[in-house]
Formats: structure tokens, C-alpha cells, sequence
């Protein structure tokens, strides 16, 4: 049996998330429906994350094992051809037999767009946040700063999530003007691991805080507060990517 792994991208508007659900259209699904249909076995498989309906994805990675002697190069190819004009694969390699593309991520950077413009555009439609009020990138920046570093972000976490354990490592968080499109706002972070809705959670901060509704220079209060009532609002999931994949 080999242990492959496999990249994949896909654009999250029609997709009820990653995980397999009963009479819904998941990546789980349709990816595992395809791999089935090359491998002819029916394989477990293994997502890096559970992205939630309407998310994407620039870089999702599965693994399988699989008694096939497909080379990896071809894997990406023949999976093409069976999945749909919303996916692709754009990778796969052997990895060891103990590889699990999930508890063997050291971490994650997510990315979100923010349409920052007067007048929506159909382009972005579900794939950026529309917010028409003017927005300072640097002041956005220099505020996302407080998230840096090792803390319980129970404030930041849905009030649904079961997850115990609260404490995640932020080791990179910035916002900038795109220099291409001088209407689209980016907000990216990198950590060892996310609570469920942190990042949206983390973005409607910025944008209650630019908005004068939350205090500048008030992240860290919030964070020690561990109350999800202080933070800011959860912003669309239509602006969020799983960006890059940490191993």
C-alpha cells in the first residue's frame, strides 16, 4: 500500500463545505467520488481541514492509501479529467505511511479578501467581501499586530464549538492593499491551528475597529477577555481561502 498525498484547489460557492453530508454537494464527495472512479477502490480519505460552505481553497491537501501503482504525476491529470470545473488537483506525492494530512499539520495561513469599493462588482460575487465604506489598509495592519503570538483566543472562537482547548500560535498576521488592484484589501495569518470561525472573526474585529464601533489598540483587551461577546462581528465566509498548508 502507498500513502499519497494530493493538492487540490477549488472555488467554495457551490460547495457545502469539505465534509461529507447527506443530499449535499461537499469537496469530500465529489473529490472521493472521482478518486473511486481511477483508483476503482474505495479509499478513505483524509482532509487537512473541515472548510465550512461557501469557503475555497488555493491549497487543500488529502491523503489516501491506495494499493494503485499510478505515478504521482499522472494522479493530477486523470483526477481532472473526472472533477468538475470547480476543482482541481494540482499535485501529488508518496508520502510516509504514518503521514496524516491532518495531525501532521504544524499549521495554516488563511487568506481574506475584502472588495473595498463603492459599487459592488459581479466578478467578486462570492469571492470577496463587499464593503463600500473606505478602509485604512496601515491602520488595519497595525491593529492586526495584537493578534501575534501565543494566546486563548476563546474570543475569537464561535459560541457553538465544542474544542476544549482555546490556546493558538499566530506567527504572521497583515493587511495590505493588493499593489494589482488597488480595490481589493487582504488580510492574511498564519498559525499552528484555528478555532472554528477565528479568522472571519478576527477580520469583523478589523472592520468594527475601522469603523470606530470597537476601541483602537483593544485586541489584546479583547483576547484577555475570552468573551466572544467583545469581539466583533463573524464576516461572510464568501472572502475566505485556506491559503498554504504547513507540514
Amino acid at each position: 500500500m502507498r500513502n499519497l498525498m494530493v493538492k487540490i484547489k477549488y472555488d467554495g460557492r457551490n460547495f457545502c463545505g469539505w465534509q461529507v453530508q447527506n443530499d449535499l454537494r461537499t469537496v469530500q464527495s465529489v473529490f472521493q467520488t472521482a478518486l473511486r472512479d481511477i483508483l476503482k477502490e474505495n479509499v478513505p480519505i483524509i482532509g487537512c481541514s473541515r472548510t465550512d460552505s461557501g469557503v475555497h481553497a488555493n491549497e487543500f491537501c488529502v491523503s489516501f492509501h491506495t494499493a494503485s501503482m499510478i505515478p504521482c504525476d499522472r494522479l493530477p491529470l486523470a483526477l481532472n479529467a473526472k472533477l468538475p470545473a470547480d476543482i482541481a488537483a494540482f499535485g501529488c506525492q508518496e508520502v510516509p505511511d504514518e503521514f496524516h494530512a491532518r495531525y501532521s499539520c504544524k499549521g495554516k495561513q488563511y487568506r481574506y479578501l475584502i472588495l473595498n469599493a463603492p459599487l459592488r462588482d459581479p466578478f467578486w460575487h462570492a469571492r470577496a467581501l463587499w464593503y463600500k465604506y473606505p478602509l485604512d489598509a496601515a491602520f488595519m495592519n497595525g491593529q492586526a499586530e495584537g493578534y501575534l503570538g501565543t494566546h486563548d483566543f476563546s474570543a475569537f472562537c464561535s459560541a457553538n464549538s465544542d474544542v476544549r482547548d482555546k490556546v493558538r500560535r499566530v506567527t504572521q498576521c497583515a493587511v495590505r492593499r493588493l499593489p494589482e488592484d488597488r480595490n481589493m484589501i487582504e488580510f492574511t495569518v498564519t498559525a499552528d491551528g484555528f478555532l472554528y470561525n477565528m479568522v472571519r472573526i478576527m477580520v469583523g474585529t478589523l472592520l468594527q475597529m475601522s469603523a470606530g464601533r470597537l476601541t483602537r489598540d483593544s485586541i489584546p483587551s479583547i483576547i484577555a477577555s475570552k468573551d466572544r461577546g467583545q469581539a466583533g462581528f463573524t464576516a461572510d465566509a464568501c472572502g475566505l481561502y485556506l491559503n498554504k498548508v504547513l507540514y
